[in-house]
């Protein structure tokens, strides 16, 4: 096991770089300055974020073109009829009713609240052990609003359906993870780099059943937990900057592993 973490420590060290952003989704919150306005685009973002990496920060800097580059403002004050340039927004299986419920969503919490850190916040403890319990309660926060379409549930993930809650999970860590090289924002201080879980795609899944960090045959909720245990033992305090090591090696030298 230290050769392996010799080997994840030289990785993410490799590619936690400032260079990282360019041409990764999280580029996009990094074009804002205000907490609001990072917290919305790097939430959209990564919902957003399947399919190729490319068209994914196209799709998400035509959406917040839509709100003039001023998403925070946009969500407080918007009336409804502003909200019809948005019908003809979609990514793959995002349509316009997901979009529509989203900036609904968004006011309706926004004009309640300074931070939406407070939709997860709230529902997580500094004695647990992971952010599960802030996933699940965050999930049934956002649907709780009385018209919340069904077809958008596909769109927020939940260990209540055993899903790994890549994207969410991904999120998470661009809000609460902080380090010198500046990648990740850092800007939540109520949810601990320790409580987070690794965003399991499917070049994360790869590389750490290659390393042999995985054993569980299937891709679940269960199999996040099982990869970040591991994490942890490498790194207990913050456990999930190996995404990097994991997310790097796995796009960048994926002939060579």
């Amino acid at each position: 096991m230290k050769d392996i973490k010799a080997f994840l420590d030289h990785k993410y060290k490799t590619y936690n770089q400032p260079n990282f952003v360019e041409d990764d989704p999280i580029g996009i919150p990094h074009q804002y300055t205000k907490k609001q306005d990072v917290e919305i685009t790097a939430f959209w973002t990564a919902m957003l974020a399947w399919g190729q990496r490319k068209t994914i920060i196209n799709k998400s800097n035509a959406l917040f073109k839509l709100m003039d580059n001023a998403p925070h403002d946009f969500i407080l004050n918007h009336k409804e009829k502003d909200r019809k340039p948005f019908l003809e927004f979609k990514h793959r299986t995002f349509q316009a009713t997901d979009t529509i419920y989203f900036l609904a969503f968004l006011q309706h919490f926004y004009k309640k609240n300074e931070s939406l850190e407070f939709a997860f916040s709230q529902f997580l403890s500094t004695k647990d052990v992971h952010v599960g319990p802030a996933l699940i309660g965050f999930h049934d926060l956002f649907f709780s609003l009385p018209y919340a379409p069904d077809r958008t549930r596909k769109h927020i993930a939940t260990p209540a359906r055993k899903s790994s809650c890549k994207r969410l999970n991904m999120f998470l860590r661009w809000m609460v993870r902080k380090d010198k090289q500046g990648v990740d924002f850092g800007i939540w201080k109520k949810i601990k780099p320790r409580q987070l879980l690794i965003p399991l795609d499917v070049h994360v899944d790869r590389v750490a059943r290659k390393l042999q960090l995985i054993e569980r045959k299937q891709t679940d909720w269960r199999t996040v937990l099982e990869l970040t245990e591991k994490l942890r033992e490498f790194d207990p305090k913050d456990p999930v900057k190996y995404d990097y090591a994991l997310f790097g090696t796995g796009v960048m030298e994926k002939d060579k592993l």
